[in-house]
C-alpha cells in the first residue's frame, strides 16, 4: 500500500534539528523544544506502527519514480518497530539531557545534532534501497562523530578517532559491496535485489559479496573480531551521548544484517557456519572483556558486545523461532542499554566517579534510586519474568529446534557471565561500605543541581525502567509483534509485492 506519510518521522526530526539551530543561544528553549518534539515524535511513531499493524507494509516512492528505479521508503512491521524504539530512546535521552548535559555543550549544538542523529536512524530503518541505506549510515556517522567530540576533552578526542576510523572503514567496505552488487544485478532496490540475486548462477561470487556486507555491517555492530573500537570510545562522551550510542548505534548494524540476510542473501551452510562462529566468539569476548573492567561505562560497553553476539546467534540459527528471539532481544536491549548508560551518568553525578573500586554504599544512601536502577540491571541479566529472560528463552528454543547445541551453550555461558558481572557490579557499587570521596568534579554534583534537573534525570530512567517492566510482564504482546516480524523476514514475499507490485 502506498503512503507518502511514512517519511514523516524523518522529516519531523529534520524540522526539529533546524528549529533548534534557530534557538542556538537559548539553552532552556532548546531543552523545551527537544523534549516536546521528542514526545510528538513518539506519537507519530505509535500512529505509524498502528497503521502498519492494521494495513500491512506501506511504501512510498520519492518523486513518483516507480520501483526499482526511484528512491523507495518502506515501512513494514520491523521498520516501524525500530522507529518506535528509536523515538522512545530519543525521548528518554532528551529528558535526561536536561539535567545531565552541561550548558557549554548545549551552546555547541548538542540538541540539533542529537536530532540529526535520530533522523539518520529513522531513515536507515525506513530505507528501501541499499544505496539509500548507505547514505543514512553516513548521516549517522557524521552526527555521532560531532556528538562524541562536543566538549573537546582529551579522552573524547582520542575515543572519537578510533570510533570514526573504524566506522569509515566499515563505510568503505559497505560501499564496495554495493558496487559489486550493482555490477552483478544492475539494481539497488532491495526488493528487486531479492529476486535478481536468487537468479545469479555464480554462487561463489554471491557469497563473496555477502561476506563484504557481513564485514561492513559487522564493524558497525561491533562483532568479533571487529569490536575493539566500541569499548575504546563509548565511555568517553557524556553519559547522555553514551546512552543513545549504546542503545541504538550498534543495533542499526544488526537491523541491516537481518534485513540483508533474510531479503537479499539467503545464507547457505557456509554463511550460517561463519555467522554462528562470529556470534559465539562475540559473546565470549564481550563477556570476558566486561569481567576485567573497573570503569562502569566500560563494563556496559563490553556487555553491548556480548549481547550483540546473542542477536547474531539468532541469525546464525536461521529459523523463524530464532529470528523471533533476536527481534525480542533487540527490543529489550535497546531500552535496557540506553537506560544503563543513563544510570551510570546518574551514579557519576552523585558519587563523582565511574570506578567500581571507589564506589560503594549507594543502596544505604539512596535506597529508592537503587531499587529503580535494579530494574534495568536485573532485566539485563534476564531474571524471570523480566524482559531479558524471554528473549534468551526464545533464542535457546530456536537453537534446540535446529540442534545447534554449541550456540545454545554460548548463549547460556554469556547469560552466566552477565549474571556474574552484574552481581559484582551490584555488590561493589551498592552493597559494600562506601567511603566519602573528595569533591573534584568541574561540574555540579547531583545534589547541587536545580530540582528540575534532578527530576529530569530520574524521570528518564524511570520511564525506560517502566518500559522494561512492560516488555517483561507483557511479554505475550511483544512476542506477538516479534513473531510477525520474524514471519515477514523469513517469508519476504509480502515485502517484495508491496514494493514492486503483484508479480
Amino acid at each position: 500500500m502506498s503512503n507518502p506519510y511514512i517519511v514523516l518521522p524523518i522529516i519531523f526530526q529534520l524540522f526539529l534539528a533546524i528549529l533548534l539551530m534557530f534557538c542556538w543561544t537559548q539553552k532552556n528553549l532548546q531543552k523545551l523544544v527537544s523534549t516536546v518534539g521528542s514526545l510528538i515524535a513518539v506519537a507519530i511513531a505509535v500512529i505509524m506502527f498502528a497503521q502498519v499493524w492494521k494495513s500491512g507494509t506501506l511504501v512510498t516512492q520519492a518523486g513518483n519514480w516507480g520501483a526499482p528505479f526511484g528512491i523507495t521508503f518502506v515501512a513494514d512491521t520491523f521498520s516501524v518497530l525500530m522507529v518506535l524504539l528509536t523515538t522512545l530512546s530519543g525521548l528518554a535521552v532528551s529528558v535526561f539531557s536536561v539535567g545531565a548535559v552541561r550548558n557549554a555543550r548545549v551552546k555547541f549544538g548538542y540538541f540539533p545534532i542529537l536530532h540529526f542523529l535520530i533522523m539518520g536512524l529513522c531513515g536507515a530503518f525506513l530505507a528501501g534501497d541499499i544505496f539509500n541505506l548507505y547514505v543514512w549510515f553516513e548521516i549517522i556517522i557524521i552526527s555521532s562523530f560531532v556528538l562524541i567530540t562536543i566538549g573537546g576533552e582529551k579522552a573524547q578526542l582520542e575515543g572519537s578517532i578510533k570510533y570514526v576510523t573504524m566506522n569509515l572503514l566499515a563505510s568503505v567496505v559497505f560501499l564496495t559491496a554495493i558496487a559489486v552488487l550493482y555490477g552483478l544485478t544492475g539494481s539497488l532496490n532491495m526488493a528487486d535485489l531479492s529476486l535478481k540475486v536468487a537468479e545469479i548462477e555464480n554462487r561463489g561470487l554471491v557469497n563473496v559479496t555477502a561476506i563484504l556486507f557481513l564485514v561492513g555491517f559487522g564493524i558497525k555492530s561491533a562483532v568479533f573480531p571487529l569490536y575493539f573500537w566500541l569499548p575504546a570510545s563509548y565511555h568517553t562522551p557524556p553519559p547522555a551521548i553514551s546512552a543513545i550510542f549504546g542503545g541504538l548505534l550498534t543495533k542499526v548494524g544488526i537491523y541491516a544484517l537481518l534485513r540483508v540476510f533474510t531479503l537479499i542473501f539467503i545464507p547457505d551452510a557456509f554463511m550460517i557456519t561463519l555467522i554462528s562462529i562470529m556470534a559465539a566468539l562475540t559473546i565470549l569476548s564481550g563477556g570476558i572483556g566486561a569481567m576485567i573492567q573497573n570503569n562502569i561505562r566500560k563494563i556496559f560497553s563490553y556487555l553491548i558486545i556480548c549481547h550483540i553476539g546473542f542477536m547474531l546467534a539468532g541469525l546464525g540459527m536461521y529459523t523463524e523461532l530464532a529470528i523471533l528471539g533476536t527481534v525480542f532481544y533487540l527490543v529489550h536491549d535497546i531500552i535496557v542499554k540506553t537506560n544503563l548508560f543513563m544510570v551510570s551518568g546518574l551514579i557519576f553525578k552523585i558519587k563523582g566517579t565511574y570506578s567500581l573500586r571507589l564506589l560503594g554504599g549507594f543502596y544505604k544512601d539512596y535506597p529508592k534510586l537503587s531499587l529503580l536502577m535494579a530494574i534495568p540491571l536485573f532485566s539485563l541479566v534476564g531474571i524471570p519474568p523480566l524482559s531479558g529472560f524471554w528473549a534468551k528463552f526464545y533464542l535457546i528454543r530456536g537453537g534446540l529446534e535446529v540442534d545447534n547445541l554449541v550456540l545454545v551453550g554460548f548463549i547460556i555461558l554469556g547469560s552466566f557471565l552477565t549474571l556474574f558481572i552484574i552481581a559484582r557490579f551490584w555488590s561493589e557499587a551498592f552493597w559494600k561500605t562506601g567511603e566519602e570521596l573528595p569533591k573534584k568534579l568541574k561540574v555540579k554534583y547531583y545534589h547541587e543541581l536545580k530540582p528540575l534537573k534532578q527530576k529530569a534525570m530520574v524521570v528518564s530512567i524511570l520511564f525506560l525502567a517502566f518500559i522494561s517492566l512492560g516488555i517483561g510482564l507483557g511479554a505475550e504482546y511483544v512476542i506477538q509483534v516479534a513473531s510477525r516480524v520474524a514471519e515477514e523476514l523469513m517469508n519476504p514475499q509480502s515485502y517484495i509485492e508491496a514494493v514492486l507490485g503483484k508479480l
